[in-house]
C-alpha cells in the first residue's frame, strides 16, 4: 500500500504529459524544423521585399487598374520558379502563382490596390504629393510584397526539404470596395485549397481571432429634368433633390437599426452649376453589420428609401451593386498557431532614424490607443469583433483561413490616413512586411508537417459554417466592376 501513491502519481504524470503533448503538437513539430535558416533566408531577401513594396507605393494603382503592380508581382514570382495563371476570374489584374505538386495546398493572399483621394509623401508631417490622386493608405503595397516574400520562402523550404505539397500565391486586386476575392471564390478558384493565410499592415502585432462586418455597397443614380433654376424652375425635377431626400430618409433610419450597423455615403455627382436644375445625381452607399441576414434586411429598407425619395421628388432612381463581402469566419485552431509563430518572430525594432520619424508621426495623434514601444511587442491573443470589412471573409467561408497584423505603421496610426501612407512607403513599413512574411512562412511549415493540425482546423471550420451551409455571394451574379474607380 505504501507504494500505491508513487505509482499513481507516475501514471497521472504520464497522462498529463501525453495530454500536454497532444494539445501542443505544433510546438513539437516546429522543433524538427531548422527555423533559423528559414528566417535568415527571409532576412537575406529584405531588399527584394523593400524594393517591391516601394515600387507598388510609388505607382499607387487603384482597384482593377493595378496593371503594373500585378505584373511586377507576377514577374518576381515567375523568376522564383512559380507557374503563373494571369487574368483569372475575368479580372485582368488577378492571378495565381503556383509551385509544387499535390496536397496539402496552402494559399497565401496578396493585395496591391491603393485608395483614391489620399496621398502623402514619405514625411512625418502632412505633405501631399502634388498631382498624385491615390495612395497606399491601407498598406496594400506591403501586403503584396510581404506575401510574395512568404510564398517564395515557403517554396524554397518545400524544395529543399522535399516536402510534398503545393504553395500558391493569389494575387487579389480591388480589395478596397471592389471585392476582387469574391469573384475568385465565386469562380471556384479556392475549392481545392486546404488552408489560406493572409496578413495586413496595422499599428500593432497581433494574431487575434477578430471577425469583421459583412457589407454591401451600391451607387444610387437619380434622373430628373433639367431647366433654368430661376427662369423656369417649375419645369425642372432635381435629381439632386432626390439624392438629398434619400440621404435624409436613411439618416432617420439610423435610430431604428441594430446597434452594430454602419451606414455611410458620399455624393459622387450633384450637378454642375447652381442655376441649372440637375438632371443627374449619384450617391454611393455602404451598409455593414456582423450578420449577412441583417445586411440584407437593412439593404431592403435603404432601397425602399431610394424609391420613396424618387417618388416624392418626381425623379427616377436605379442602382448598381458595386461590392459585397461576407464577414470573416475565424478559425481559432489556426489563429493560436499563428500567434505562437508571431511570438517566435517577435515585433519590430526601430533604428535611430526610424525612431525620430515615429516620434514625429506620433505627435500628430490626439488620442492614440497604443504607445511608442508597442511595436516591439505582440499583443495578447483574444477573440473579438472588428468593425472593418474585407473580401477575405468570402475566402474564409470557403477554406479555413487565418490572418495576422504587424506593426507596419507607427503605433496609434489609423488605416486610411496620411500617416499610414507615409509609413507604408519607408523602412518601418518594410520591416512590418518582413515580420508578416516570417510568421506566415513558419505557420505554413507547421501546417505542411502537421496533418493532425490541418484536420483539427478543418473540423472547426465545418462546425462553424454549419452542416447545411451553402456559399452565397452578396454580389449576386454581377460581373467584376472593372471601371468602378474610373
Amino acid at each position: 500500500m505504501g507504494y500505491a501513491k508513487p505509482a499513481l502519481s507516475k501514471l497521472l504524470l504520464t497522462y498529463i504529459l501525453s495530454v500536454y503533448l497532444a494539445l501542443n503538437t505544433f510546438s513539437t513539430h516546429a522543433a524538427n524544423v531548422d527555423t533559423k535558416s528559414v528566417l535568415a533566408n527571409i532576412d537575406a531577401n529584405y531588399q527584394q521585399t523593400a524594393s517591391v513594396a516601394k515600387q507598388l507605393w510609388d505607382w499607387a494603382e487603384v482597384g482593377y487598374q493595378e496593371e503594373r503592380s500585378s505584373k511586377l508581382l507576377q514577374k518576381e514570382l515567375k523568376a522564383a520558379g512559380f507557374k503563373i495563371d494571369a487574368g483569372v476570374a475575368n479580372i485582368p489584374t488577378a492571378f495565381i502563382a503556383s509551385w509544387g505538386k499535390g496536397k496539402p495546398i496552402i494559399a497565401v493572399l496578396a493585395e496591391f490596390d491603393a485608395l483614391p483621394g489620399i496621398n502623402q509623401s514619405i514625411s512625418s508631417s502632412r505633405t501631399p504629393i502634388e498631382g498624385k490622386h491615390a495612395g497606399h493608405a491601407c498598406g496594400h503595397n506591403l501586403f503584396g510584397a510581404g506575401s510574395m516574400t512568404a510564398a517564395i520562402a515557403i517554396k524554397n523550404w518545400l524544395r529543399e526539404t522535399k516536402t510534398p505539397g503545393t504553395i500558391r500565391l493569389y494575387g487579389t486586386p480591388a480589395e478596397e470596395g471592389g471585392s476582387g476575392k469574391v469573384y475568385m471564390v465565386r469562380d471556384g478558384l479556392f475549392n481545392d485549397v486546404d488552408i489560406a493565410l493572409h496578413w495586413h499592415a496595422d499599428d500593432e502585432n497581433s494574431a487575434a481571432a477578430q471577425t469583421t462586418l459583412a457589407n454591401r455597397s451600391a451607387k444610387f443614380r437619380f434622373k430628373g429634368i433639367s431647366s433654368h433654376a430661376a427662369g423656369a424652375p417649375e419645369r425642372g425635377r432635381s435629381a439632386l433633390d432626390g439624392v438629398e431626400a434619400f440621404n435624409m430618409m436613411v439618416n432617420m433610419m439610423r435610430e431604428h437599426i441594430p446597434q452594430q450597423t454602419r451606414i455611410h455615403h458620399v455624393i459622387t455627382s450633384g450637378g454642375n452649376a447652381p442655376n441649372v436644375v440637375p438632371d443627374f445625381a449619384e450617391v454611393f452607399y455602404y451598409v455593414r453589420h456582423p450578420e449577412v441576414q441583417q445586411v440584407e434586411a437593412i439593404w431592403k429598407r435603404v432601397q425602399n428609401a431610394a424609391k420613396g425619395a424618387a417618388l416624392g421628388t418626381g425623379t427616377q432612381v436605379d442602382w448598381e451593386i458595386i461590392h459585397g463581402n461576407n464577414p470573416l469566419l475565424v478559425n481559432e485552431t489556426l489563429a493560436k498557431v499563428a500567434d505562437a509563430k508571431l511570438r517566435q518572430v517577435g515585433g519590430i525594432s526601430y533604428n535611430a532614424k526610424e525612431k525620430k520619424f515615429a516620434e514625429e508621426i506620433y505627435s500628430s495623434f490626439s488620442n492614440a490607443r497604443l504607445g511608442l514601444g508597442s511595436e516591439r511587442l505582440v499583443q495578447p491573443y483574444s477573440k473579438s469583433l472588428g468593425y472593418g470589412s474585407t473580401d477575405v471573409g468570402d475566402v474564409s467561408y470557403t477554406v479555413p483561413t487565418v490572418g495576422i497584423t504587424t506593426a507596419a505603421w507607427v503605433p496609434g496610426t489609423s488605416a486610411h490616413s496620411w500617416q499610414a501612407v507615409a509609413a507604408s512607403g519607408m523602412s518601418i513599413g518594410f520591416k512590418g512586411a518582413q515580420v508578416a512574411a516570417k510568421t506566415m512562412t513558419l505557420t505554413a511549415i507547421e501546417l505542411y508537417t502537421n496533418k493532425d493540425l490541418r484536420k483539427q482546423a478543418k473540423e472547426e471550420f465545418h462546425k462553424a459554417r454549419g452542416a447545411n451551409y451553402k456559399y452565397s455571394s452578396l454580389l449576386g451574379d454581377r460581373k467584376p466592376p472593372l471601371d468602378y474607380r474610373k
